[in-house]
């Protein structure tokens, strides 16, 4: 855990008091910033590791191949 000082206009601190609930606005705005973050690299390799496991996406995989083969018309 790090421990960190910021600082927010009034009118943004009064709607983060309004919607954390109490005692819990440091998880509150951790959660903001991993949405707004986004995922790490290691959570996109695990995610498309287990994508790739479902058969599915394998399938539609091989139904869109030909458009990556075919040559556009001229």
């Amino acid at each position: 855990m790090v421990h960190l000082n910021i600082t927010l206009d009034e009118e943004l601190y009064g709607q983060l008091k309004a919607k954390a609930p109490p005692k819990k606005m440091s998880a509150f705005i951790a959660e903001a910033l991993r949405a707004r973050l986004g995922p790490t690299r290691p959570e996109l390799d695990a995610a498309y590791l287990e994508a790739a496991k479902e058969r599915w996406r394998k399938h539609l995989a091989e139904e869109w191949g030909a458009t990556e083969t075919e040559a556009w018309p001229e």
